[in-house]
């Protein structure tokens, strides 16, 4: 299959067909994932939860970010690839912000970054994106700023928290974003905003009116289990699988089961 461009990503959503995404943090993930023919794949600096065990994304490094997304960029023969920028890597300056966006293209192999904010971070984004790097934009629950929001919680059920929404998706398409994350919002607020923007939509917790969906892998998967949130469904149950193998290695192990003249050279 040919590389999936943002060209692509407009196309479909010109011709009301739905983008799919999925998260990865690594060479075999991000190979599966390419291999469905998904067609971006999101190195989330949600590995602070689900590969770091962390209680939140923000102590995520940028040489961590880099790390996992070179890793993914080798697999991801087709899948447009987008780096997750952590927190502090691009709040602090506009300079540094540029200098971090690209250090995913130059030393990972991205195609792309993702930044949280939406008015407030609109001139750094219109400046990262004049550098030539594209930026995925990403508004609503912006896990970045869980003690800001009181925790993660819905957002834009109120009126005045709905037009910071529209007013934060309008700004980041004028800034140039070429698609933007709706997180954990009323479903049809999440329709209404597709409808209105120009650029693509990839709902996360947003109801079906988006032009895209995104998902954690390890939820899909069944591999992570601390939590399981309302707009997740598990398609497998590998966790389960795993350890049921694991604990069956263990117990032909003990009982010298394993390794059989099967398993042993002569």
């Amino acid at each position: 299959m040919p590389k999936t461009t943002i060209l692509d990503l407009y196309k479909k959503k010109s011709e009301g067909k739905k983008i799919t995404v999925l998260t990865a943090y690594d060479y075999p993930t991000a190979l599966l994932v390419d291999k469905a023919g998904i067609d971006v794949v999101l190195v989330g600096d949600s590995l602070g939860m689900v590969i770091q065990g962390q209680q939140s994304t923000l102590p995520v490094t940028m040489d961590e970010m880099t790390y996992h997304t070179k890793l993914v960029s080798r697999a991801a023969a087709s899948s447009f690839v987008v780096a997750d920028m952590p927190f502090l890597s691009y709040q602090t300056s506009k300079e540094e912000a540029i200098r971090n966006a690209g250090r995913f293209l130059k030393e990972a192999g991205a195609e792309a970054v993702k930044i949280e904010g939406g008015s407030s971070i609109a001139d750094t984004v219109h400046a990262i994106v004049e550098s030539g790097i594209p930026v995925m934009a990403h508004v609503g629950l912006t896990p970045q700023s869980v003690h800001a929001l009181g925790g993660f919680k819905v957002q834009g059920k109120d009126e005045a928290t709905r037009e910071k929404i529209f007013a934060d998706a309008r700004a980041i398409q004028d800034a140039g974003a070429f698609a933007v994350v709706l997180e954990a919002m009323p479903a049809p607020l999440a329709k209404e905003l597709t409808a209105m923007l120009r650029i693509p939509t990839i709902g996360i917790g947003a109801g079906p009116g988006c032009d895209g969906q995104v998902l954690v892998l390890h939820d899909v998967l069944g591999l992570f289990d601390r939590f399981v949130p309302k707009f997740v469904k598990q398609y497998a149950k590998l966790g389960e699988q795993a350890l049921k193998a694991i604990q069956e290695y263990k117990n032909e192990v003990e009982t010298g089961k394993f390794p059989s003249n099967e398993h042993s050279f002569k």
